[in-house]
């Protein structure tokens, strides 16, 4: 048996975590197979459905390199791959249905079908329809139809259990009883949710269902359709959901400001040039970019990588200490047997751990590379990047070292190189307008002037002396050379980032940072 998984996103939002997570298990699992991951559209709900939500699910899961065997873009034997172009497979399986006796029309009114639950509350009992119908033999019921098409209702068996052996959540069994005779085909010739999606995995020849597992209530009717279709039953595999972080509630979209800080809502004016006069709350709401979706990491730098290696762990483990798997081993090694059945919690904080020990791995040419599209967005570089900015940006990231876990923390650590100082207020008052300040800068002014050449160890070689010479503490000294140059109290080590601005620019910064103090 080939292995074959599909992902089924509906084009009404954006990716979120979540549905990647569901979607890298299907992936992993036929790779470590050698099977087939189908990515099918379920786009029959007309009414949500956003068209241009579409693109940015494929690009994300190109991004994360998750890529398919079959669907959008791809082709493929089985297709087409939007559950909107295959209304006519629906169809005929419900057509099939009617005639072999597992289906048959209802005319009722809305209007009717409310007065028959409003009853059944009235007597405290479950309303579980059945329809005028269930027993009109095959032949009439899709003459009635051809007739007058209506609503189509799959006829529950009475009398028995649906059993559900589920890979991850267990045995599951549901009491037919407690099914009423669900619609799988609207008057118009729509199909329903669970009807068209056991359909569709029928054709696809899925042999792995690994979804969500507030799909599990689905289930007992989706195996009733493959059942009446006289069709083999995938194996079933139900995710638990990933909560928000700090809490028992599912991860959404409304979670988003717990994960905003000053420093990420400054990267996020960075890199999506956000109008200058927007509030934090307009950038925090920015759909686009909500820290639930995959297009938030990817916009403020992550690598895609780390993403995979945080999401793959995110319910499952390869032991119970193995933080980071190259995704080589999380392909040989994944398996359902090792999801947990508890919904996974959502660590921000470890995921940018993670960030950082990918970024830590990654060469400097591959890093620069990277860095260049954010400084170029931000209008910190020009859009063509000469080889003496490339060698200063190179020099900027040894600098800033571990620091810089995801790309735009280039912004925080190190735009002060490539534009003049933001002088924090708070940095002035403390360092540059404390007593004494102005006239320690003066004179390190005088020092620097002699020395030769600029560079890192030749400054900290000459100042450290200098320090011990008067008095004075090399940390006071750091302190005020950083706002001085910088305008901020955080960055790489003062003596790399004077080198890397060079003497010229670093006096001139020195001249400006006490034109500052004294003109107050």
């Amino acid at each position: 048996m080939t292995v074959r998984t599909r992902f089924a996103p509906s084009p009404t939002g954006y990716l979120h975590i979540g549905g990647v997570r569901t979607a890298l298990f299907n992936w992993l699992f036929a790779r470590r197979h050698g099977g087939q991951f189908i990515l099918r559209i379920d786009d029959t709900d007309a009414e949500r459905n956003r068209p241009e939500a579409l693109q940015p699910i494929l690009d994300g899961f190109r991004w994360l390199g998750i890529d398919w065997d079959e669907g959008p873009d791809v082709g493929g034997p089985y297709g087409p791959y939007f559950q909107a172009q295959r209304k006519d497979l629906y169809y005929q399986a419900a057509m099939r249905l009617l005639e072999t006796g597992h289906a048959y029309p209802c005319y009722r009114t809305k209007e009717e079908l409310d007065a028959e639950r409003k009853e059944a509350e009235k007597a405290k009992k479950s309303y579980i329809h059945r329809g005028e119908h269930r027993q009109t033999p095959p032949d009439e019921c899709l003459r009635l139809y051809r007739h007058k098409p209506a609503l189509v209702r799959l006829k529950v068996p009475e009398g028995r259990g649906v059993i559900i052996d589920d890979l991850i959540a267990g045995k599951v069994e549901v009491q037919t009883e407690a099914i009423g005779d669900p619609v799988i085909l609207r008057a118009d010739g729509s199909a329903l949710y669970n009807f068209a999606t056991a359909v569709d995995d029928i054709h696809l020849k899925i042999t792995h269902v690994i979804r969500a597992k507030e799909h599990l209530s689905n289930t007992p009717v989706q195996v009733l359709v493959y059942e009446a279709l006289g069709a083999s039953l995938p194996k079933f595999a139900h995710v638990p959901v990933v909560n928000a972080p700090g809490s028992n509630k599912k991860l959404s979209k409304r979670d988003a400001k717990k994960f905003m800080t000053p420093e990420i809502v400054a990267k996020l004016r960075a890199v999506h040039a956000v109008p200058a006069d927007w509030t934090d709350e307009q950038v925090m709401n920015l759909e686009t970019l909500n820290p639930v979706m995959v297009a938030f990491y990817q916009a403020l730098g992550y690598l895609p990588a780390a993403l995979v290696n945080y999401f793959g762990r995110l319910g499952w483990s390869l032991d119970d200490k193995t933080e980071i798997i190259p995704l080589e081993d999380m392909i040989r090694h994944f398996g359902l047997e090792r999801v947990n059945n508890s919904p996974a919690a959502f660590d921000p904080e470890k995921l940018l751990w993670l960030a950082g020990e990918y970024m830590r791995m990654l060469p400097l040419e591959d890093k620069t590379a990277g860095v260049i599209p954010f400084l170029q967005r931000a209008e910190l570089v020009g859009d063509s990047v000469d080889e003496a900015t490339r060698i200063k940006i190179r020099r900027v990231l040894e600098a800033c070292g571990d620091r810089l876990k995801v790309y735009s923390d280039i912004f925080q650590y190190g735009a002060f190189f490539f534009r003049d100082p933001i002088y924090d207020p708070q940095a002035v008052q403390k360092r540059l307008r404390k007593e004494g300040a102005a006239e320690l800068l003066r004179n390190i002014s005088a020092e620097l002037e002699k020395i030769a050449p600029f560079e890192h160890a030749e400054l900290e070689t000459r100042l450290k002396p200098y320090c011990e010479a008067n008095n004075l503490k090399i940390g006071d000294l750091n302190h005020v050379l950083r706002v001085a140059t910088t305008g901020v109290t955080i960055g790489p080590g003062v003596f790399e980032i004077l080198a890397i601005l060079g003497k010229e620019e670093t006096q001139r910064r020195i001249g400006t940072a006490l034109q500052l103090v004294e003109s107050v």
